[in-house]
């Protein structure tokens, strides 16, 4: 999913995790999502430049997946996804919420992430995965006609 993110963001990601997975999956996964939104929030700097608000909407098969997102320094999340089985593969599916979670506070984005149809459970998390991916690509792309500001009345973000 990582690599979803990645190709579909543009942004470069070389992620070496190590974690107490002989235990479970949650600091991992958690401190992973993390680490990322805190490389995030250190690229953008001030934000000088970047467009701020980013919408996508990921089909995938029979999914379809809606992301909406506003690089606003004020972290906020909502997730309203449904997945009908514990697991996908190895992987718990309550902690895919988590790690939107730990990465959109650790972003400072408002972050939204509505399923808004599916039935195949990794169809349904790629999904969300690649509509984060699009929308945040949109976020921080460069506005070349406000290239040297801060897109915020209030001068800062």
């Amino acid at each position: 999913m990582l690599e979803q993110l990645s190709r579909h963001s543009l942004i470069d990601l070389k992620v070496k995790a190590i974690g107490d997975l002989h235990i479970d999956q949650h600091h991992t996964t958690e401190d992973t999502g993390i680490a990322i939104g805190e490389a995030v929030l250190q690229a953008l700097s001030d934000k000088r430049g970047i467009t701020r608000y980013g919408t996508a909407y990921a089909p995938m098969d029979e999914t379809l997946t809606r992301c909406a997102l506003d690089i606003s320094g004020r972290p906020y999340f909502v997730w309203k996804v449904s997945l009908g089985m514990p697991r996908l593969g190895e992987w718990d599916t309550e902690l895919i919420e988590h790690w939107f979670h730990s990465f959109a506070t650790s972003a400072g984005i408002t972050l939204h992430v509505e399923n808004l149809y599916g039935s195949n459970n990794h169809h349904i998390v790629e999904s969300c995965y690649k509509a984060l991916a699009r929308a945040l690509r949109q976020a921080v792309e460069i506005d070349p006609r406000k290239a040297d500001a801060i897109p915020s009345t209030k001068g800062t973000l």
